[in-house]
């Protein structure tokens, strides 16, 4: 019998989302809905797994927790990069690990619904509402207004159309910025500080490495209008959580919109959770069906290829 875990399955649908009984006979398929963030636990839950499939990041394989777990043949990352999984140690022990691809629909769609829920104040005005009251806010328009990108990868670039059908102008920056790929992509090309300064939505769309740690951070945050907004669907730590608060509190900024956080889930002692003139969501920009019928579909491709002897999508250190 092979033992296959199906992690961080949050929804309990990960068995909705593929043929997991195309798989050879012998195998059995296990999805556990609660996340495991106890070393202990996991390495308990994992026992006699030969292969796992893991979410993102939402659980951590480093090198500590491979070696304690001596039945894995087979790690499947959807997407096809996890900074979560250290990839040469699970190499060294024999571990195969593969990926899958990444739709980016879900998450393009996700980024504008929080800066239109950001900017229109709906969730608070849907609370007031339900709790019996009427309009108190007052709605930033996108139209005329300045979109700034940080980073200018797949989803930024995506974000250019979309903001050009609200009529805004759209700026980027990134370390490795190429002016000719930003021209071609419909923006226009600045540095740090002149994409915070002048912007009225800041949108993080970043990899996250030790570079790039902290790349928003108190120097960033002073220098946007009070009147701006800031958007960070890529990886918590791209931005300063102190500074931000700080902002947040101070009135430095209008708001911020975040799906994602240094620490996930999100602990519920966490500042962030009563912070001012926030939307926060909990990591959904990828959570949609169609995303889940592609990362589904292919990680049982990749048990099948992996099982067959000819391994597929195979990520490398």
């Amino acid at each position: 019998m092979t033992r296959i875990v199906v992690l961080d399955d949050y929804q309990q649908v990960a068995l909705d989302h593929a043929d997991w009984n195309g798989l050879p006979d012998g195998c059995e398929v296990v999805a556990l809905a609660e996340h495991l963030p106890d070393a202990d636990a996991l390495v308990a839950a994992l026992a006699g797994a030969e292969i796992v499939v893991a979410m993102r990041e939402r659980t951590a394989f480093d090198a500590a927790i491979l070696a304690r777990l001596p039945d894995l043949r087979l790690l499947v990352t959807t997407g096809m990069g996890n900074a979560a999984i250290d990839v040469g140690a699970a190499s060294a022990q024999g571990i195969v690990v593969s990926g899958t691809a990444v739709p980016l629909s879900g998450t393009l769609e996700h980024v504008w619904a929080l800066i239109l829920a950001l900017v229109r104040s709906i969730p608070a005005e849907d609370a007031r509402v339900r709790a019996g009251g009427w309009q108190q806010t007052v709605g930033f328009d996108l139209s005329g207004a300045t979109l700034g990108l940080v980073g200018l990868g797949r989803i930024g670039a995506e974000m250019v159309p979309v903001a050009r059908a609200f009529g805004m102008e759209t700026i980027a920056w990134s370390q490795n910025l190429d002016e000719d790929e930003a021209q071609w992509s419909g923006v226009r090309a600045v540095g740090k500080e002149e994409l915070f300064a002048g912007a009225d939505i800041v949108s993080i769309h970043y990899r996250l490495g030790p570079r790039s740690v902290g790349i928003v951070g108190a120097a960033e945050l002073a220098a946007m209008k009070p009147t701006a907004y800031l958007v960070n669907t890529s990886r918590g730590p791209l931005v300063d959580t102190a500074a931000l608060l700080e902002a947040l509190e101070s009135g430095a900024i209008a708001g911020a919109a975040l799906d994602v956080y240094d620490t996930e889930p999100l602990p519920a002692d966490d500042p962030l959770r009563s912070a001012p003139r926030t939307v926060l969501s909990p990591h959904l920009g990828y959570v949609t069906g169609n995303t889940y019928d592609v990362f589904y579909r292919e990680a049982v491709e990749d048990i099948a290829a992996f099982l067959a002897g000819e391994p597929i999508r195979v990520l490398s250190a």
